[in-house]
């Protein structure tokens, strides 16, 4: 370790070879293995595990503990697991990454990304700049999140799946009126290799099932079939998606 300012708590386990910036503050119980390269002014909070090889950039919160409004319809967010990161992981400046996510090997979270609470993100996926990950997601394996896009709380993304810049999830389709909403919260769900084009909306509770697309700029208010292309405004089903665009041929 270098001989920067650091605020180390002496509990946390710290592998020798592991290297800090400048103004580092590591939590209670914290674990850094081998290989670790930490930015400056980078925060880890207590209990937060942190395998071999990881890098983290400047001015990131890694296993921060979520705030709740007054008024939120969300879960309480009591008893949450450590934040775990496994090992080969890449994470850029400015990312916020909360307690209770497991973030899988060799995952890229790019600069200025958002990862909420109860959130778990499979090996090899890339979450792109400024990529907000509400609580409650399922992310799967070699999945792409492009720049600015949002997924909505209580949505499952499988393996290989494919989301554009801009696009826009939800979960409520009351829009914060009623109680009849509490109980009907429900993101989106996309099946293997389903794909999200730039700037399209997907409405609560739309399944994308295997190898089906979505035009960019669609709203999307019904699910979407295995293999079919979905465009419009609403979106309707128009084709078949090509043969040598499916995961089986690539």
């Amino acid at each position: 370790m270098n001989n920067f300012k650091q605020t180390i708590d002496g509990t946390a386990r710290v592998a020798p070879d592991a290297s800090f910036g400048a103004n580092v503050v590591v939590g209670a119980g914290v674990t850094i293995g081998e290989g670790c390269r930490i930015g400056s002014n980078v925060i880890i909070h207590p209990g937060t595990i942190i395998r071999d090889n990881v890098r983290i950039d400047d001015n990131t919160v890694v296993g921060k503990m979520p705030m709740r409004a007054a008024n939120s319809a969300l879960k309480g967010a009591a008893d949450l697991p450590a934040c775990e990161i496994s090992s080969n992981v890449m994470i850029g400046a400015c990312v916020v990454i909360y307690t209770g996510c497991k973030i899988g090997e060799k995952v890229l979270v790019a600069d200025q990304a958002s990862i909420r609470e109860n959130v778990a993100i499979g090996p090899f996926t890339i979450v792109g700049r400024g990529v907000a990950i509400e609580n409650y997601c399922e992310i799967g394996s070699y999945v792409k999140l492009e720049t600015n896009s949002y997924i909505t709380a209580y949505s499952k993304i499988g393996d290989r799946a494919f989301v554009a810049p801009n696009v826009c999830t939800s979960n409520d389709n009351f829009l914060g009126r009623t109680k009849e909403r509490l109980s009907k919260f429900k993101g989106i769900t996309m099946m293997k290799g389903a794909r999200i084009g730039a700037n399209s909306t997907v409405l609560p509770g739309v399944t994308l099932f295997e190898d089906s697309l979505v035009a960019a700029g669609a709203v999307v208010t019904r699910d979407v079939p295995a293999r079919k292309v979905a465009m419009g405004v609403p979106a309707r089903i128009v084709r078949d998606v090509p043969v040598e665009q499916l995961l089986e041929n690539q």
